[in-house]
């Protein structure tokens, strides 16, 4: 199958819209929360920010879709407009439940092609990072699971979105002339190079929120075992489980699961070097430490082309 054909187009977008589920979060079961939970829950800074993209986000496709000249891609991209609507609704009816202390500010985006692809490369950095935090967060029981077991839905469809965003843009470079690997290759390098500078702009942002409620050591126990390798490597096993569910003809987010491999081995590269210098420390004479103790990154499948 080429990519940018008539066959591609059809693939990605009846993929997308057939995996579509259809449901309310207002149906949810919603848990009781304890206090420390609560208290977690609040003190966690990202809500204002989550909340104004997905409903921003699902304004603007609903609006660009209505553009779009080929009817099965206008389909596609408002339906992914919907669910990221949806998304919003979730998190507005997880905030009124709990009372969280958030005041979003309207971010209204233009419905252009320009805030789509920018909009599509966020979401490939994003999920690759929340792939991996929302593993951890599980593992640590940061939250109850009653609460956390129904984010795994909003997952699930945020992989359905990235795939389909990428297939998407080589498509539609495709037609616009920039056929093959190598002339898609610069403008998907400078959009992932543009959407690592603006997480990097809200990270200094989310600097500056005020949780409602941050008691010292609120999260010192949950997260007293994590490291730079085990978050690397959480984002990377679990952006691999969530891409091996696609049908293999299509193509995957590609140059952040490569940054964050890269980035796996030389974490664990250089936690086994400061293990083995502490095996030699003249304070542990006699005791050494396996050159095996530190799991090596389990090695991916090599990647298909895409952007």
């Amino acid at each position: 199958m080429r990519i940018g054909s008539n066959e591609h187009k059809e693939l990605f977008c009846r993929s997308f819209i057939y995996t579509h589920e259809a449901y309310d979060p207002q149906d949810w079961p919603w848990p009781e929360l304890d206090e420390l939970s609560l208290a977690r829950l609040r003190a966690i800074p990202i809500w204002r920010m989550a909340l104004e993209a997905e409903v921003g986000a699902g304004t603007m496709l609903a609006g660009f879709g209505e553009k779009a000249s080929d009817q099965l891609v206008r389909q596609a991209i408002e339906l992914q407009g919907y669910e990221e609507d949806r998304h919003g609704r979730i998190l507005q009816c997880m905030i009124d439940r709990y009372a969280l202390a958030v005041t979003p500010k309207p971010r209204e985006k233009r419905p252009t092609r320009k805030a789509f692809v920018e909009f599509g490369y966020d979401e490939c950095a994003d999920s690759f990072a929340g792939f991996g935090i929302f593993r951890l967060a599980r593992e640590a029981r940061i939250l109850p699971e009653g609460l956390t077991s129904l984010f795994t839905r909003l997952l699930s469809e945020e992989a359905r979105h990235i795939v389909f965003f990428v297939n998407w843009v080589a498509w539609d470079r495709d037609r616009r002339g920039l056929r093959g690997t190598a002339l898609q290759a610069l403008p998907a390098l400078l959009s992932y190079a543009g959407a690592i500078a603006r997480r990097a702009a809200m990270g200094k942002e989310m600097q500056g929120e005020k949780p409602a409620e941050n008691p010292t050591g609120l999260f010192d126990e949950a997260l007293a075992n994590l490291t730079p390798a085990s978050f690397l490597r959480a984002c990377v096993e679990e952006n691999e489980r969530y891409m091996s569910a696609f049908d293999p003809r299509l193509l995957r987010p590609r140059m952040i699961p490569l940054i964050g491999r890269f980035a796996l081995h030389a974490a664990e590269a250089i936690d086994k070097a400061r293990a083995n210098g502490t095996s030699t420390s003249p304070r542990m004479a006699g005791a050494s430490i396996p050159r095996d103790s530190e799991p090596a990154a389990r090695r991916p499948r090599a990647d298909r082309q895409g952007s």
